[in-house]
């Protein structure tokens, strides 16, 4: 704040360039104002939206549940886990890890549950841009239909303590 006022006058309507620069940003701002809404409801980039409250409990008792029903191999010491096709599937965040590795085959539609043991977690699917908030206590429901095939890195985005820079897991798909 001034300790002076400005001079009369001193405030003037925009004038040649000026006005051309100001009239391409409103422009720009309508655009991108109806852009929004329109990729919202259009883009196919917005999960199901599917999601329910659960207790980290619970949803631990799903996801051992899961792995010991439909474990069919082994990576590091983690448990490779198919889901049927058309089937639910389980991946928790838990510090500092995504238990377990999840398997699936390309052209299948899947339901993958995520949730947190501990604290909130980032899921960042590699390199797709899929990108959600993983918290505990909230079971968030993710419609899948894998189109090629590879080994799919999750990244944790979202910082979760000491141990944050090794919190990885995998997506396999056949």
């Amino acid at each position: 704040m001034s300790i002076y006022s400005p001079p009369a006058g001193w405030l003037k309507a925009p004038t040649g360039p000026e006005r051309l620069w100001v009239g391409l940003a409103l422009v720009w701002c309508i655009i991108m104002s109806m852009a929004m809404p329109y990729w919202h409801f259009y883009g196919k980039q917005n999960s199901s939206g599917e999601s329910y409250t659960v207790s980290a409990a619970d949803f631990g008792t799903r996801v051992r549940e899961f792995v010991e029903a439909n474990t069919v191999g082994e990576d590091s010491g983690v448990p490779v886990v198919e889901i049927p096709p058309g089937g639910d599937g389980y991946l928790q965040a838990r510090m500092w890890a995504f238990y377990p590795v999840i398997k699936m085959k390309k052209g299948q539609t899947y339901r993958l549950h995520i949730s947190s043991a501990d604290l909130q977690h980032g899921f960042s699917l590699q390199p797709l841009n899929m990108n959600f908030q993983v918290l505990p206590g909230y079971d968030h429901v993710l419609t899948i239909t894998p189109t090629s095939t590879g080994i799919f890195p999750i990244i944790c985005n979202e910082f979760c303590g000491i141990g944050h820079h090794t919190m990885t897991g995998r997506i396999i798909v056949e």
